[in-house]
């Protein structure tokens, strides 16, 4: 088994040199006076040209969260990030539960109040490290991270950093939490010899159980008009590709229950379009079968729910959800497997028991009602396409026009998948359902840190635009050099608010006022003319006839290196 010696200065040299050798890339940070000793092992390390993971200041801790989470999903590898103190845990919070419902692995740590008031290098010398100490920083947290714990001297460092590592990348994965004290990081370990690679492997493939395989393969064979529903089967390209031969081998219709990644082509003829936020989808009812594929909330029982008697298949690495601390969907038959190895042996399973004929009879309907179902989606943007306001269909079918190989979207609630067609994996990312506001603009630019040759657009209403802390990102945009196109669906509220109150309220005094206290974002500010903080391009877009070029000449400046913004002036129905 192979092995390295490090001759660091410092413990925080020696944790540097360790990431590296574990995989980190990227250490994004948002310091404080707890990082002394990590700003100069980075500066030895860029005077040594030593490798180690390349540091980025990010100047809010939930941008720097968010975009190790859009890191990872776009390039499959885990970033580290850091943050001060107690303090900056509390920013980074939002972002830390977005991760952990989405299963995205992310070395997240934090500074730690220096322990000692006196006597070691790194004690105790300002205000602040009294009165930032808490007695159990990591319970801030604890709910949402997978495993936490405080470094407590450097002889454990490699133990430590490793069981990190071994436990976010267990499934089902998720982000862990480390606190790292001045006084530790400050110490001079002396020479310290470490296992590399390290011997802590974790990651790996669950396989199903092949009776169940083969239950759930009978039923989806023998079923009339059995349907898919899945949320986030395409984080990973392969599970993707194993959808496509399921349902083709069975003639199985799919439903994008809520997508927060491109799961199935949408152009596909067994697409069977979307069971979107609060909305229901026809085939849901009709269904005598039904495979939940990674979906956390596959429909809304309080709207719809599949026929009484249809079995119901549940499929994931944890297929029940067991963070979340309610949720009664029946599951018939249970899969708990990773996607992309089970998919493709329940396909196989299917074409052993379905009957080609009655295959290709099913395949023949779920094509017409696909046509029917585009063609309905077109008829609605044609309507807006000659309307006076720009509406989000015909926002929606612009930017999905503009979409191509290259080309990735982060969105954050306003574009409407009906209208925008996204065929790749790895094309499209969307907020998690936990629904941490701000995810948007931070998860774009870990994109963008992931494959720096992609274009990256990010969608966000006015209302995320607020929380996304949009000036970090610009600030990261041109430091880091990772200009993208922000597109503002601007209609000047919180919707999510005015529909909440709709949902409860259905002939409320609000509804018959037309007005929603707490709601409104009236006055708008001018969004646009925040690019010219970094000198980016920033445009304001008031009828349907120009926003195609608007955006064309957006792309133009993000490909120049400039970070844009539109601020698109519109509705959801016009």
């Amino acid at each position: 088994m192979g092995s390295r010696t490090l001759h660091p200065e410092t413990t925080a040299e020696a944790y540097l040199e360790l990431l590296k050798d574990r995989g980190i890339d990227v250490f994004l940070g948002n310091a404080g006076t707890d990082f002394a000793s990590l700003v100069e092992a980075f500066a030895r390390f860029e005077t040594e040209g030593s490798r180690v993971p390349r540091p980025l200041v990010v100047p809010h801790e939930f941008v720097a969260v968010s975009m190790a989470h859009g890191y990872y999903g776009a390039g499959g590898r885990p970033a580290a990030v850091m943050v001060h103190v107690n303090v900056g845990t509390g920013n980074a919070s939002t972002a830390v539960i977005t991760a952990a419902r989405a299963n995205v692995p992310i070395l997240m740590s934090a500074g730690r109040t220096p322990i000692t008031e006196e006597g070691l290098p790194g004690s105790r010398d300002l205000h602040i490290h009294w009165a930032q100490e808490s007695f159990d920083q990591a319970a801030m947290l604890r709910e949402y991270v997978k495993w936490d714990y405080e470094l407590r001297t450097p002889a454990q460092l490699e133990a430590v950093v490793d069981r990190a590592f071994e436990l976010m990348h267990a499934e089902p994965r998720g982000p862990v939490y480390l606190t790292l004290p001045r006084e530790v990081l400050a110490a001079r370990p002396g020479a310290m010899t470490i296992a590399s690679p390290p011997r802590r492997e974790s990651r790996g493939d669950r396989f199903p159980d092949p009776v169940r395989v083969d239950e759930a393969a009978r039923i989806l064979a023998r079923a009339e008009y059995p349907i898919v529903l899945t949320s986030a089967v395409g984080l990973d390209a392969r599970a993707v590709a194993g959808l496509v031969e399921l349902a083709e081998a069975g003639g199985i219709g799919v439903v994008e229950a809520d997508p927060i990644y491109m799961n199935f082509a949408h152009r596909h003829d067994l697409h069977l379009g979307y069971n979107q936020s609060g909305t229901t989808n026809p085939s849901l009812t009709e269904a005598d079968a039904v495979l939940v594929v990674e979906a956390d909330v596959p429909w809304y029982p309080a709207l719809q729910k599949p026929a009484p008697g249809a079995p119901i298949i549940h499929l994931g690495v944890d297929p029940f959800f067991s963070r979340y601390p309610m949720r009664s969907y029946p599951c018939d038959v249970p899969l708990a497997a990773t996607p992309a190895a089970a998919l493709p042996l329940l396909a196989e399973a299917v074409r052993r028991h379905a009957d080609p004929g009655a295959v290709d009879r099913r395949r023949a309907r779920l094509a017409a009602e696909h046509r029917t179902r585009h063609a309905a989606w077109d008829e609605t943007v044609l309507k807006q396409a000659s309307a006076s306001t720009i509406g989000f269909a015909w926002a929606s079918r612009c930017i999905g026009e503009i979409v191509d190989e290259s080309t990735v979207v982060v969105n954050e609630y306003p574009l409407d998948r009906r209208f925008a067609a996204f065929t790749r994996p790895g094309s499209y990312f969307a907020s998690p359902h936990s629904s941490g506001l701000g995810f948007g603009l931070g998860a774009a630019l870990g994109v963008k840190l992931a494959r720096p040759e992609a274009t990256v657009i990010a969608t966000v209403g006015d209302g995320a635009y607020f929380f996304g802390e949009p000036l970090s990102c610009l600030f990261v945009q041109r430091a880091h050099a990772l200009p993208i196109l922000t597109v503002i669906f601007n209609n000047q509220q919180w919707e999510a608010v005015k529909f909440g109150a709709l949902a409860v309220h259905p002939a409320g005094i609000a509804k018959t006022r037309g007005r929603f206290p707490l709601s409104e974002l009236r006055p708008s500010p001018r969004f646009e003319e925040m690019a010219k903080t970094v000198d980016g391009y920033g445009e304001r877009v008031e009828s349907p006839g120009e926003l195609p070029a608007a955006l064309k000449r957006g792309l133009a400046a993000v490909r120049e290196g400039r970070p844009a913004i539109l601020n698109v002036q519109c509705q959801r129905a016009v």
